[in-house]
């Protein structure tokens, strides 16, 4: 223990910083992205139209049975072939590893949302919707004024709890040398040769994150089910 040299934790300070940002934006921009898609994947999958639900369950399955290092891989070299083939373009365009983090991570994540708000909207009681239809409301306006406010508010919790995961998920971005917090603790235990302490410092930071965001989902649950 008398060879670790935890000092190379505040030089590497701004760098790291760096990458915790890039952690966080990732994480907030596919949970919200993530909620958006999966909610109309959701609304699809309870269609009346048998075509749209398959589609959608297909969607969903496939994201879902799939690790998701390998949905990372296919977007970050598979999309940018078939955009040149849909294009006609002489080579494939330059998306970035960057770009094709948030492109991976919103759709990967829209399938897990999409069950979460699945259960959501199917616990809102049918008597609630057959009132809204009796009021003359349409399809609509049934969702976005009785069942999806309420279904958001069930699932608070849930979502919170993926977001979480989500937030561990997204350090396997590193594996596309992008400089997120992960990414920037290796880069940097490399150089300096400080593995034990980068990567000791990069746990403790996930678990104290992790355990903090725990216990507030926890003590919102605990809130909501005091108002229902």
């Amino acid at each position: 223990m008398g060879d670790l040299d935890f000092e190379v934790i505040q030089r590497a300070g701004p760098y790291l910083w760096k990458g915790l940002q890039y952690t966080l934006q990732l994480t907030a921009v596919a949970a919200v992205g993530g909620i958006f898609f999966g909610t109309l994947l959701a609304l699809a999958r309870l269609s009346s139209a048998k075509l749209l639900a398959k589609t959608a369950a297909g969607y969903v399955n496939l994201m879902r049975a799939t690790p998701l290092l390998l949905v990372i891989f296919w977007f970050y070299f598979l999309v940018p072939v078939l955009l040149q083939m849909i294009t006609g373009a002489d080579a494939p365009p330059r998306i970035g590893a960057e770009r094709s983090a948030y492109f991976t991570f919103i759709m990967f994540e829209a399938a897990f949302f999409c069950e979460i708000m699945r259960a959501g909207i199917q616990s809102i009681p049918k008597g609630q919707v057959g009132a809204a239809y009796a009021l003359g409301l349409n399809y609509w306006q049934v969702m976005k004024l009785v069942v999806l406010p309420q279904a958001f508010r069930n699932m608070l919790p849930v979502l919170l709890t993926q977001t979480i995961i989500l937030f561990q998920d997204v350090s396997l971005v590193s594996l596309l040398n992008v400089t997120d917090f992960v990414g920037a603790s290796v880069k940097i235990a490399q150089r300096d040769s400080r593995i034990v302490e980068l990567y000791c410092f990069v746990a403790i930071v996930y678990f104290v994150c992790c355990l903090s965001l725990s216990w507030a989902v926890k003590r919102l649950q605990s809130r909501i089910a005091i108002i229902r």
